[in-house]
This record gives structure tokens, sequence and C-alpha cells, in this order.
């Protein structure tokens, strides 16, 4: 075979998906432009995915295993899609994640941006495509990014849903993202969250000043056998925490947090007042 390159499924987890892609296509006696009519796309995006040149996405992996009829299956690609996706993330952060589909009670504070659990896709879309246009992330990427916070928001939708509180400051909802609509559109979604008979919204006015105990994202989840897990994150590193003794300061510092924040009531009439464009 002409041009055939080597893979070594050893170099990570990109290498081990496309390397047990091209076995998976030869033994069924497919070439690229073959395998790639079957699954909707060119010879030339499966030799990417292939050789590592290209990231799968979620869409190509399921596309996939309808050819090579894997799905739902242990084995199935779309499953390693998922664990290749985790992989690229912020350590701790998939097993946070993992965590919060299944936490008794999810608090979390955020400053600067809707936060993912309660962002609609409109918000969310416009956050990834600045990303994409900077450079930071490919239209790849953004695709599945967008998966996995409606995977993330899903997980939420369970028949005994847990408590969910959140307090934002201040600047997550006057910092304008994806045009008027969209803003708009997310304002009026963060007020059908706190109507929710499982939820609590607040936030962290400006005025609070130096006394606002986090200058960074915190997220705290209890699970059913009473558990505190913590989560917090820089820009570049995330941190998974289950020692008690971590989490016991950050949860004191979010009841202090919560209790110098304005009440539900004052939060939302605050968000009907940037809706109408008051200050």
């Amino acid at each position: 075979m002409v041009n055939r390159k080597e893979l070594n499924p050893d170099a990570g987890p990109a290498a081990a998906f496309g390397a047990r892609l091209r076995s998976a296509r030869e033994a069924r006696g497919w070439n690229q432009d073959e395998f790639g009519v079957r699954i909707g796309y060119s010879g030339r995006h499966v030799s990417g995915v292939e050789t590592g040149h290209k990231p799968p996405t979620r869409r190509f992996s399921l596309a996939t295993d309808t050819a090579l009829g894997l799905e739902g299956t242990d084995d199935s690609f779309e499953r390693a899609w998922r664990d290749l996706r985790h992989g690229v993330l912020l350590q701790g952060f998939p097993e946070y994640v993992r965590l919060e589909g299944r936490a008794v009670e999810i608090k979390f504070f955020e400053v600067g941006v809707i936060p993912g659990l309660l962002q609609t896709s409109a918000y969310a879309q416009a956050l990834d495509a600045s990303a994409v246009a900077r450079g930071a992330i490919t239209p790849d990427q953004a695709e599945e990014r967008l998966s996995l916070l409606l995977d993330r928001q899903a997980a939420l939708m369970r028949p005994v849903p847990p408590l969910v509180v959140a307090v934002l400051d201040e600047s997550c909802v006057r910092r304008p993202v994806g045009g008027a609509t969209a803003m708009d559109a997310q304002l009026q979604h963060l007020v059908d969250f706190a109507e929710r008979p499982n939820t609590m919204l607040q936030l962290a006015p400006y005025s609070m000043g130096e006394h606002r105990p986090f200058n960074r994202a915190v997220n705290l989840l209890t699970l059913a056998d009473r558990s505190v897990v913590s989560y917090v994150e820089s820009q570049t590193r995330g941190h998974l925490d289950r020692e008690l003794a971590s989490a016991v300061p950050l949860m004191r510092d979010y009841h202090q947090l919560q209790a110098m924040s304005l009440s539900q009531t004052a939060s939302v009439d605050m968000l009907h007042q940037l809706r109408k464009g008051t200050p």
C-alpha cells in the first residue's frame, strides 16, 4: 500500500483511537474512501482521524458505530470518544462530572460568566464561537464542548433531582454574551431556574467588595452517603478533592457567601431590571 503511515497506538489516546479505527476498517476490507461513504465523511477525513491529525467527534464516532454494528456496546467508538474527550479536560473535571451526575446536592459559585449548568445553548455557542475565532479551540472541539454541556444538564433531570444552589457574582449577569437577544434569553433562563422547587439562585453584588470569600469558580457536591467533594479550578488546572478537611473550609466560606449575597427574591428582581435595561 502506497504512503501507508505506521501507527503507534501507544502514542496517546487519539493515536489508540485512530489505530483501532484503521484495524476495524481493514478487517472488513474497506479502504478509507469506501468507509467514508458509509459514514458520511471523506476518505481524507477518515485518514486524518486514523493518523491523529483530526480529532474524532461524537457524530463521527456514532456513524462509525453504525457502520461497524457497535452501537451501545462496551466496544463502541462513541464510548472511546467520550474517554478521549475527557482525557483532554482539566485534571479532575471528568471525575467531577461523573459525581455531579449522581450528587444529591450541588453548590457552585462563578465569576464573570454564567456557569455551564445554567447556560442556554445560544449563550454556550457564543462563548465557543469566540474561542474558535481566537484559535483557542477547533470547531470540532466546540461541538464536543456543547455536547458535554448538554449531557451534564440532562443528567440533572432525574426522577428525584438534586438540590442545586447557585451563587453568581454580579459580573456574570452584567457581562453581555452573544448579543442582546441571546443575553435576554439567558437572563430569563436564570429566572426560570430560580422558580424550580429544587433550586436556589443568589447574586453576589459588587457592593460586597473585598468581603467576597471566593475569587474563582468553586463547586461543592454532597453525595448520597453525605460525603462532600470539592472542585476548584484556575485557567489551566482543576483540582478535585474528596478530603473532608479540605471541603469544610470551602463549605464555611460558601455559607458566608450566601449570607452576604442578595436573597433569591432580590436576585430575581435584579434579573428583571437587567432585562428591562435598567441599572
